[in-house]
């Protein structure tokens, strides 16, 4: 065995001590009178046979809870899922889904900045400059994504510029097949990005979804316009558009491209350092031990696919503010192993789940 095999055997080890550890806490933290989640309690007392706490040992343990429903995070009250011990807190409720019905809820206090904190620590100062300012190129509304991004610039030193984006519109005219009107409220967006791009030349940092930094670079250069780094996510981040963002939209490396994947109930998962190997696939590793992202047997949930194989994307998030257990994703992707900087599964290729009955429209991501 190499001297890389052993050290990242380890980091695996220890990782998954950390994270055993760091379950039991949250699963103490939410299922206790005094500090829990008013849902979570609830649910025990009404549906659970046993006492988390006390049944609740390791991160394996989770798969005694059936899978999570998203319906449960349709409607209110939201205040079900403030912690007791946050109940004085100032809270946010993020939105996910919309496009029809009623979006999903989640709380947030604080986590959406611990999370992007620690992706700032991924990010190089050279690509990503201390005091630079950025462009938001994303949606805009109710969603943790844009207050995110605003932290991040913010954490950074920097400023963050906006626009006006709603991805719900846009869905709904791709359903209807308006696909003009589609267009038009694209250019509509990009001509946004421009007018402060040209209005603002500290903006050096971008976040783009994958569509939207394709119909920005058709109109300018990212390099000329003073862009030095772009981070990019999106369920349509194919290899193929991975290494056209590289080639093409950042110039062979001139503008640094960093993909990642993230979600409202997850947080941000980073990607695995780039790696000509690897094919242009992207591999994401979950946050670890904040939340975790497996791939598993969509006919048996509780199942991991073997690594290399395709399967569901299976979420956990495991943080004091949130709690969600054994959650399946509307995506889909190949288990990855760990790897030296990330010593836990990834998974890659990220896309829309295929075993939906009716495909799943993309309008920006």
């Amino acid at each position: 065995m190499s001297a890389v095999s052993v050290d990242i055997s380890k980091g695996v080890a220890e990782a998954r001590e950390r994270l055993d550890a760091h379950t039991r806490e949250i699963v103490q933290w939410h299922f206790d009178p005094k500090t829990g989640c008013p849902f979570w309690l609830d649910y025990a007392a009404r549906d659970l046979d046993f006492d988390p706490r006390d049944a609740i040992r390791g991160y394996a343990d989770l798969d005694r809870f059936p899978p999570f429903q998203d319906e449960w995070l349709r409607g209110g009250p939201v205040r079900r899922w403030v912690p007791k011990a946050y109940a004085d807190q100032p809270i946010t409720a993020f939105e996910t889904g919309g496009s029809t019905g009623v979006p999903k809820s989640r709380i947030n206090i604080n986590d959406f900045r611990i999370d992007y904190e620690l992706f700032s620590q991924t990010l190089s100062d050279g690509s990503f400059p201390r005091g630079a300012d950025w462009l938001m190129l994303g949606p805009s509304g109710p969603r943790r994504l844009r207050l995110a991004v605003e932290h991040l610039a913010q954490h950074r030193g920097g400023i963050c510029f906006g626009l006006d984006l709603d991805p719900r519109w846009v869905t709904k005219l791709v359903k209807a097949g308006r696909m003009e009107e589609m267009h038009a409220y694209k250019e509509h967006v990009i001509q946004q990005a421009l007018t402060l791009l040209r209005a603002h030349p500290g903006i050096e940092c971008l976040f783009a979804t994958p569509k939207l930094l394709e119909a920005l670079c058709e109109k300018v250069s990212l390099r000329k316009v003073g862009i030095k780094g772009v981070f990019c996510g999106g369920t349509q981040m194919t290899p193929q558009f991975h290494r056209f963002a590289r080639e093409e939209l950042c110039e062979n490396g001139e503008v640094d491209f960093v993909p990642t994947y993230g979600n409202t109930l997850m947080g941000l998962a980073c990607h695995k350092p780039f790696d000509p190997a690897d094919n242009y696939a992207i591999i994401y590793h979950p946050p670890c031990p904040r939340s975790m992202m497996e791939v598993v047997v969509p006919d048996d949930p509780m199942r991991l696919v073997a690594y290399g194989e395709t399967g569901r994307a299976r979420l956990t998030t495991l943080t004091r503010e949130f709690f969600v257990p054994r959650f399946l994703e509307r995506d889909e992707g190949e288990r990855t192993p760990p790897c030296e900087r990330y010593p836990w599964d990834g998974i890659a290729n990220v896309r829309p789940f295929s075993g939906f009955a009716t495909p799943i429209v993309e309008g920006v991501y």
